[in-house]
């Protein structure tokens, strides 16, 4: 073997094994982007496709016992980032609803139901959960005010550029919901799906039920973000009122949830909120499908969301 064959070979050698490092990289890399679960199984898509909005992971979270020979009720959950694994949550902060599920699931406390996790769109997160109808009945001034306001804040992912929510909902109708009723074997009707979230998603769930009474029948708006910004804003939330006044569903075959506490940012919301209960009043609502709960000393946070999970996820897939 002469001497530039076996350079070669060495040569060969050290980009086999670089390339072999790199992969090995790519894929741990990868990994980490997945989010874990200590309950049941996850399902990651990375970067689902829409022709609607931005391309975004959606996590599919299955009961351990999940069996294509049962049929499963459905809860679409919006932030989904947030949901499952802290490291993949902006505050290092998680909801823990694998480990809630399986604990009401265990005790037969709720139906069979799986979770469907749509992460947010990052700097078009506002974009895609604002209500649409509500902000173009704004006056043009005051949308370019309120583009400048949420660009003033110390939440990155708050920004304001164009918002789409219409689209994110027809993403949510009709591109996400087919693809997992072909895929799990799931209650397709609107009795079995529901739709949940907090802060702006909570806005964007109480939006989803108005818009499409016909696929969502229970929604679930923890801390919604009545106020828009960041700051006492009547005007805005005034807009949200007068919008659900005028869309909220039937209350025949809807259930509604709301909370909010008292701290941070949940102690703008008392106000509109009991404006939005005298709504639920007078459209026919009553505690048998609506429900609007007062917790004193929480903030605006994963973990408070966390701490009353269960009462949520009771009152939509409740036996």
């Amino acid at each position: 073997m002469n001497n530039l064959i076996r350079v070669f070979i060495v040569f060969s050698l050290l980009i086999s094994g670089c390339n072999s490092e790199q992969r090995q990289d790519q894929e741990e890399q990868k990994q980490e982007n997945i989010p874990k679960v200590n309950e049941g199984r996850l399902v990651h898509m990375a970067n689902f496709a829409s022709k609607f909005v931005s391309a975004r992971d959606v996590d599919i979270w299955l009961p351990e016992d999940y069996s294509e020979k049962n049929s499963y009720a459905v809860i679409y959950m919006n932030d989904g980032q947030t949901l499952f694994d802290p490291k993949m949550s902006w505050l290092n902060k998680e909801w823990g609803v694998d480990e809630m599920m399986a604990k009401l699931l265990k005790t037969n406390a709720i139906k069979n139901t799986i979770i469907v996790g749509i992460s947010n769109s990052g700097l078009g997160r506002v974009d895609d959960y604002f209500p649409q109808k509500p902000f173009e009945s704004l006056s043009v001034e005051y949308k370019k005010e309120l583009r400048i306001l949420l660009d003033k804040n110390e939440y990155t992912t708050s920004m304001m550029r164009d918002v789409h929510s219409d689209n994110y909902l027809k993403f949510l109708v009709e591109e996400l919901k087919p693809f997992i009723d072909k895929k799990y074997s799931t209650f397709t009707d609107k009795k079995n799906t529901f739709i949940m979230g907090s802060s702006y998603g909570g806005l964007i769930s109480m939006y989803a039920i108005s818009e499409y009474p016909d696929i969502f029948g229970g929604a679930a708006c923890l801390s919604t973000h009545w106020i828009g910004t960041f700051e006492d804003n009547p005007i805005i939330a005034q807009s949200f009122i007068d919008y659900f006044n005028e869309n909220i569903p039937s209350p025949i075959d809807h259930k509604i949830y709301f909370d909010y506490g008292s701290e941070t940012l949940d102690q703008y919301y008392k106000p509109y909120q009991l404006k939005i209960d005298a709504i639920m009043k007078a459209k026919g609502y009553t505690d048998k499908n609506w429900k609007t709960l007062e917790f004193v000393g929480e903030n605006h946070s994963e973990e408070a969301w966390s701490k009353r999970l269960d009462i949520p996820f009771m009152f939509l897939v409740g036996i």
